[in-house]
């Protein structure tokens, strides 16, 4: 057999591009067939016009390392791979593109606006997909899916048509949630609430036929055009004779009535309150009991529309609201102004403050899917890892509203709604109608709103499967396995896909949803662009490679905790492939002139069977991570693993057959070394896939690829607890003994005489003996005597206690105590004199004065690390004199 040469130092941009067309060019992400039971995951759809951040990176690392996972345990697996046309914000891109040009969307038409958005979306498409490639996911490609192609289309259309002949799509005049910035209603869950330092003002409304006035309290001034009555509560003795009286609206030549309505607070300010069913969600309600006309004051893009007094129309609401005010100071009717915070809407998209609104709008009822979804979740159809998140879950559905899903926006899934322009029939279908069904007319008129973006994305999970129609994908691959997302669209996106696919296809669409936590700076700060903290996932994988990254993101995603990171962080997952790349060059180029074994002809000795032990239990705790979304503990098992129990004990030890002049030792233990290495390779690859494909491809025992070769699954008989409770003693005692030579201040190169007496009854006695070579090469000792009859003098020698054993450590032999002693308290001076200065300059009030707070905190640095030299010296200093 010849060495194999890895070239000396790891670049994963030597291989990792490659690797990743081999397996797409041979097919390798497409599900292969098999008797296991599927597992089936798809791809939160990234939005088309952004591009990859560190959320992503996590999410998507995630996904692949549980698809990887499945697909080398033997499963038929597959990743959907999608992006989602994202309405608002695709509509935002082109529109700014416009603006640049001089021009708004009307100006060149539905036709042409939708044009140039294909084309913005084709190119951004593009950078997502170069994107995911480029950090490794293994999704399958051929099912790749768009929220706006063809079979999608269609399935919106079915569930849309579905849903309005069983009466729950419908169509009113609603109040709704409405941002003049975008142009567009949005759905409850699409407002975000932040509170905002305004205005109160209190204004006088006098009666129309008598003397006298009464006064209340409005943030929006400029509304109060719309105001239809003022309310009070009925049983409120105060007021009691005041309802059913006219009001004089200041500013209008109109007059509003007095009302009684219970939802008014009476403790709150003068309890009082003015209507405006157009502009306020609990004065609509008020208006829908009390009978009352809703006057709206806005246009679509915010201005003041004709129902106001002709000097405010058009002025936007800021505008207005100035203006406004200071024509109720001149009609001497304002009477206080003070500053007020509170909640304000915004829109999630834009951040646009919110404006009730009252238009035309289309709705799907909730309620009854609701509660379908509540049920699923309550006979554990569904589970949330971690398990509080079913909370954000429950008290969405328990406290759900219609969902507003028209958009008014020209990208997107246009309504399917036609109206006759003869007769007015309303056609609700599923292909374009050509002619009316009433009148046989072929003027028809469609719907001009497009449908909330998130209605495509509910149907997600069987839609990219196929659906409506009965596909192979649908029969072999739903409902899916799993869901990996984040927190922030529960509402939005998970609670709705569970809702769609229970009132469509009667089950839910996946049984595990796994939350992630959100990737922060290393202060705990969202990442964002206004921070300028964020970290570009391509940067990190130009600078570490894919597989750093994964695994770093991997090793640190704790179940239920956000994930705290900078660029730096992603060093560690680059010393593991470092270190993966290095023991495998290693063990390759010593493979000359030895020859494989038939594995079943070797027998194995305790150290053997001990690092079968570990690769059994690692597997198993691997396993036990995956079922259970540990992605941390899977890290930290095959790390743990590779680095220490085979990189640091197990090639250390079988070094010595490695460099044997018998060839018979050599064939043994390369044929060993080359068997463990697959395995590891085959452990690791859903961590660290590409390092570990690069080097499982160059190795003499294998001839398959990694990403579809079998991943190691625990096996009983290679379970050999005895033989690893004899290597855990030893490890023990190797460890005690190196932490004197530490403590002491030996030099690692340094040999030194060591002795261990054993028990009578100590398990390891036999093994300790047997071994005692290669406990001395890895504590560097000149001699080790192992001592089981308690003859060994050990007068003056350092000793350690172990469990069953003692340790010895003869100190006096290795240094000269006098003269270490001596450097030391030498050491310790100069660090003395060092502290000194610092705390001149800690307890000097100038400069703490003057000095930059950098500067401080260096000084501040510097005392900490004297203080701990000192500390650390002086311990050693009292340890060797006691050997004096």
């Amino acid at each position: 057999m010849k060495a194999v040469e890895l070239p000396k130092a790891y670049d994963p941009k030597d291989f990792e591009d490659r690797i990743y067309e081999d397996w797409m060019k041979n097919g390798m992400f497409k599900p292969v067939k098999g008797e296991a039971s599927p597992f089936t995951v798809v791809m939160p759809p990234p939005n088309v016009t952004g591009i990859l951040h560190m959320g992503h990176a996590l999410n998507n690392s995630l996904q692949d390392i549980l698809t990887r996972y499945y697909r080398m345990n033997g499963r038929p697996t597959l990743w959907v791979p999608g992006t989602d046309h994202a309405g608002i914000a695709t509509q935002h891109v082109v529109e700014r593109q416009l603006a640049k040009e001089g021009l708004r969307r009307q100006d060149i038409g539905r036709e042409k606006f939708l044009e140039r958005t294909w084309e913005v979306k084709d190119k951004h498409h593009a950078t997502i997909k170069s994107q995911l490639e480029k950090i490794g996911c293994s999704c399958d490609w051929s099912h790749e899916r768009f929220t706006m192609d063809e079979g999608l289309s269609k399935a919106v259309r079915e569930s849309f048509v579905l849903l309005y002949e069983r009466d729950l799509i419908y169509k009113g005049e609603y109040l709704v949630n409405y941002c003049p910035k975008c142009g567009t209603a949005l759905a409850d869950d699409e407002v975000e609430h932040h509170e905002l330092v305004g205005n109160l003002w209190d204004i006088r409304y006098p009666f129309s036929d008598e003397d006298g006035y009464i006064t209340v309290a409005t943030t929006r001034p400029e509304t109060m055009f719309g105001d239809v009555a003022v309310a009070v509560h009925p049983d409120d003795e105060r007021y009691t004779s005041l309802v059913g009286k006219l009001l004089s609206l200041p500013l209008t030549d109109r007059k509003i009535p007095v009302i009684a309505d219970s939802f008014v607070d009476m403790s709150f300010g003068t309890g009082m309150v003015k209507i405006t069913p157009a502009h306020d969600p609990n004065d609509w309600q008020c208006g829908k009991r009390q009978g009352l006309e809703a006057i709206n004051v806005l246009n679509g893009d915010g201005t003041l529309n004709e129902n106001c007094p002709e000097k405010y129309r058009n002025l936007s609401a800021t505008d207005a609201r100035k203006l406004v005010v200071e024509d109720l100071k001149a009609l001497g009717v304002l009477v206080n102004e003070k500053v007020h915070t509170h909640e304000v809407g915004h829109c999630y998209r834009c951040h646009s403050v919110i404006e009730p609104y009252l238009s035309n709008q289309w709705f799907v009822r909730m309620e009854g899917m609701a509660k379908k979804a509540l049920e699923a979740w309550k006979n554990d159809e569904v589970k949330f890892f971690p398990k509080h998140w079913e909370n954000t879950y429950v008290h969405w559905l328990e406290n759900i509203h219609d969902w507003c899903i028209s958009r008014q926006l020209w990208w997107g899934h246009r309504i399917p709604v036609w109206v006759c322009q003869e007769c007015g029939e309303v056609i609700v279908a599923k292909e374009d109608p050509t002619h009316c069904p009433k009148c046989n007319s072929e003027h028809l008129e469609q719907e001009t709103d497009v449908l909330d973006t998130w209605f495509s994305s509910w149907l997600w999970p069987f839609s990219t499967l196929g659906w409506p129609e009965k596909s192979q994908d649908m029969k072999d691959y739903f409902p899916t396995s799993t869901l990996v997302t984040g927190y922030d669209i529960i509402f939005f996106w998970v609670s709705r896909m569970i809702m769609a696919s229970l009132e469509f296809l009667g089950e839910v669409p996946f049984k595990d949803i796994y939350i992630t936590g959100l990737v922060r700076d290393k202060q705990g700060r969202k990442m964002s662009k206004s921070l300028g903290n964020g970290l570009d996932p391509l940067e990190v994988v130009d600078r570490y490679g894919a597989d750093a990254m994964k695994f770093t993101l991997s090793y640190m995603a704790t179940q239920g905790q956000d994930i705290l990171i900078d660029m730096e962080s992603f060093k560690m997952g680059s010393r593991f492939a470092n270190k993966i790349w290095n023991a495998a060059r290693f063990l390759l180029m010593n493979l000359e002139g030895a020859t494989l074994l038939d594995m079943a002809s070797i027998e194995l000795s305790t150290m053997d069977k001990w690092i079968y032990n570990q690769l059994n239990l690692a597997a198993l705790k691997v396993k036990t991570a995956m079922e259970n979304y540990k992605f941390n503990d899977g890290a930290q098992a095959v790390y743990d693993f590779f680095w220490n129990d085979f990189c640091d004990w197990y090639v250390e030890s079988a070094k010595r057959g490695l460099y044997a002049e018998e060839q018979e030792k050599k064939d043994r233990v390369v044929t060993l070394l080359l068997d463990l290495l697959a395995s590891s390779m085959r452990l690791m690859h859903p961590f660290v896939s590409f390092i570990t494909e690069e080097i499982y491809q160059k190795l003499p025992n294998v001839s398959d690829s990694l990403i579809l070769s079998a991943y190691p699954v625990y096996q009983e008989d290679r379970a050999f607890a005895e033989d690893a409770q004899l290597v855990s003693r030893l490890q023990e005692a190797v460890t005690l003994l190196r932490s004197v030579r530490s403590e002491l201040g030996i030099p690692v190169d340094k040999k030194i005489r060591f002795a261990i007496k054993v028990d009578k009854d100590f398990i390891a006695s036999d093994f300790f003996v047997a071994e005692k070579d290669l406990i001395a090469s890895f504590v560097g000792a000149s001699d080790l005597i192992i001592d089981t009859d308690d003859s060994l003098d050990v007068t003056g020698a350092f000793p350690v206690a172990g469990t069953g054993y003692e340790g010895f450590v003869f100190v006096r032999e290795a240094i000269d105590l006098e003269k270490e002693i001596a450097r030391l308290e030498k050491d310790m001076q100069k660090n003395e004199s060092s502290l000194e200065g610092v705390l001149k300059k800690l307890f000097n009030e100038k400069f703490l004065a003057n000095a930059k707070e950098e500067a401080i905190e260096k000084e501040q640095g510097k005392k900490a690390e004297f203080d701990e030299k000192l500390e650390k010296g002086s311990k050693h200093i009292a340890l060797l004199k006691s050997f004096l």
